[in-house]
């Protein structure tokens, strides 16, 4: 099996209130690009957010107490700390420099997702964005566009590029999924050996968003969206919420 990694070419830079399927459905044709059935459509999460308006400007932010206070042990600007306190459900460490947090979403991640770089600079005196409300939602209505555009079922995958708690360096992330296992349970299938997996679950969708990672980048190559294709799956399709460990599973909450 031969498996593909495109980048959709020339991707336009997105702002508040644009169409972001409208703009994808063109950059792929301009890019001789059709979602095919099967295919998986890898977003980055940063043009989900543009689109959708989730821009905070920290010249309008007035830091309570608490972000003043946490703001101090971190050695980050108070305002920053308040936006991420208001996407956040709960501190889960902290020290100079860093502030991991459970996001209210339900990720366990540094700063909420709060994010200067690759900010437009002139959407306010000092923008920062934030996560998409709803990355399943994003993911899923995409691919409804998509779908009826080009008379297909891709699936679609929204990412975001993480740290890790024991690993140094970033890699991609499925934050939000449709029309694909994002989590695929393998319990109950044979090894090469006949014998029985009892624990194993793969987390698909990660794994298909840290390839496109590496054909995304993280600076300044613009490319933002990449077409995935040659994958298969007979599992039936889960959100990217279903990559969440339960409190109950979490050994370190």
């Amino acid at each position: 099996m031969a498996v593909t990694l495109t980048p959709v070419p020339r991707f336009p830079m997105v702002r508040p209130g644009d169409d972001l399927a409208a703009l994808l459905i063109a950059a792929c044709e301009q890019g001789a690009l059709a979602p095919a059935d099967g295919d998986v459509v890898v977003v980055a999460q940063k043009i989900v957010s543009k689109a959708e308006g989730r821009y905070v400007d920290l010249a309008q932010v007035r830091p309570s107490a608490h972000a003043e206070s946490l703001a101090v042990q971190v050695d980050k600007d108070p305002r920053l700390v308040e936006v991420i306190l208001g996407e956040s459900q709960r501190v889960v460490r902290h020290r100079p420099g860093v502030l991991i947090v459970e996001h209210r979403l339900g990720f366990i991640m540094a700063n909420a997702g709060v994010d200067r770089s690759n900010v437009d600079p002139d959407l306010g005196a000092e923008p920062v964005l934030l996560l998409p409300r709803d990355p399943d939602t994003s993911a899923a209505r995409l691919r409804e566009r998509l779908g009826a555009h080009f008379r297909s079922q891709p699936a679609v995958i929204v990412t975001d590029s993480w740290g890790r708690a024991w690993r140094r360096g970033t890699v991609g992330v499925a934050l939000g999924a449709a029309g694909l296992p994002a989590l695929m349970d393998l319990r109950g299938r044979s090894d090469l050996f006949g014998h029985e997996l009892r624990v194993t679950e793969t987390g698909f969708a990660d794994e298909i968003a840290s390839a496109a990672s590496l054909i995304m980048g993280q600076a300044n190559e613009g490319q933002p969206v990449v077409l995935v294709r040659g994958l298969c799956w007979a599992d039936a399709a889960k959100p990217g919420a279903s990559l969440l460990r339960t409190p109950e599973e979490d050994l370190f909450r």
